[in-house]
């Protein structure tokens, strides 16, 4: 699904050279290369802070704890994700209100939202999943018209651009109070280890995040809040300082291969291919296609016989996950769009390394399976 080697090989020297100098200065918490690569950060996203800590799903944890929720409150978020979202809304003793997705991008579609807002919310947590931004300009409107918090997961689609219809242009994870992301090593920009980030624009919340982070501290052994412990540690730091200036070219060769997945399977009934928001730059952090009229399951096996890795993200929703379900609050009836996603999107090989002669052969491949 990810060729990490081939992508390190091309930068084999920098990233070799950048991890011995980390290794020499003995600085591996909290180092230089940690507030250079915050900088950097910064930078490329359009966005005053960067709080770097341990992982993505440290980073909505705290960035929840920085708005203050308190138990009891309701966070309104997507059902058709990764288990981490709802994850931290459970730790933290809030109540994860889970709704349904938009048919086309997959993404947390806004009327569901609105129709979830009662009395008890405090926020919203859009996914921009597989690469794509959610509806940003609805989900801030909606927000604002009801004083919700907004935190973006953006561990799918760093990099992504949004337009609203006034035609300016922001980074996703730029937009809300807070953006968060995951530096996995098989996240577009990721490292070789675990790693996250937090970002804002707002001064005061980033203070918070930033002293939550590091064990609620205002100054070493003063502790002025509940905090964690999560850092970003200074290999990882520099590695993401190595890979940071071709995530556009890593992006690039994404939607390269994603045009050429598009006009392979143009013809195929049977498939249908991401739909392209044109509010949205797609970054094509997975390319997944929906099946239509037959066995996904089967065409994944058939696949894999032929030497094609697939994977399906994500074939149970998550009111169908026991730490998540409840009776009493949701019902199939209300989930029909994630309950058809969870059952028939599959997802392709699509990383930078991607050759013409691979991506002839999986599509030529799938093609075979009808």
């Amino acid at each position: 699904m990810v060729d990490l080697l081939g992508q390190y090989e091309k930068i084999k020297e920098q990233i070799d050279n950048s991890i011995l100098e980390v290794v020499r200065s003995s600085k591996y918490i909290n180092g230089p290369e940690v507030a250079s690569f915050k900088q950097e950060l910064e930078q490329y996203l359009n966005v005053k802070h960067v709080i770097p800590c341990a992982n993505g799903t440290d980073a909505l944890q705290i960035a929840m704890m920085a708005l203050g929720l308190k138990p009891g409150d309701e966070v309104i978020t997507a059902n058709f994700t990764y288990v981490a979202t709802v994850e931290v809304i459970g730790l933290l003793n809030l109540k994860p209100i889970l709704v349904e997705a938009d048919p086309k991008t997959f993404n947390i579609n806004p009327d569901a939202i609105r129709n979830a807002i009662t009395p008890r919310t405090k926020a919203i947590v859009p996914v921009h999943l597989y690469g794509q931004s959610a509806n940003m300009e609805e989900v801030m409107k909606i927000a604002k018209e009801h004083n919700l918090f907004v935190i973006e997961d953006t561990a799918q689609a760093i990099g992504a651009k949004y337009t609203f219809s006034d035609g300016t242009t922001e980074t996703v994870g730029a937009i809300g109070d807070f953006g968060t992301t995951s530096f996995f090593p098989s996240k577009n920009l990721g490292c070789y280890g675990d790693g996250g980030a937090i970002f804002t624009n707002n001064d005061e919340l980033a203070v918070a995040a930033k002293m939550i982070a590091n064990h609620g501290q205002s100054k070493q052994y003063y502790h002025d809040k509940v905090g964690v412990n999560s850092r970003l540690d200074s290999i990882q730091a520099t590695v993401l300082r190595a890979k940071l200036p071709h995530l556009d070219t890593y992006i690039k060769n994404r939607n390269i291969a994603a045009d050429f997945y598009d006009n392979a399977f143009s013809d195929v009934e049977w498939l249908e291919t991401p739909f392209r928001d044109p509010k949205s730059t797609h970054v094509f952090h997975q390319y997944t296609l929906k099946t239509k009229g037959v066995d996904r399951d089967e065409l994944r096996s058939f696949l894999s016989g032929k030497g094609v890795p697939a994977m399906i993200y994500y074939p149970v929703p998550l009111h169908h996950q026991k730490a998540y379900s409840d009776a009493s609050l949701y019902k199939d009836s209300d989930f029909e769009n994630t309950i058809d996603l969870c059952k028939s999107v599959i997802s392709l090989p699509m990383h930078t390394e991607l050759t013409e002669e691979e991506l002839i052969y999986i599509t030529k491949t799938v093609k075979e399976f009808k």
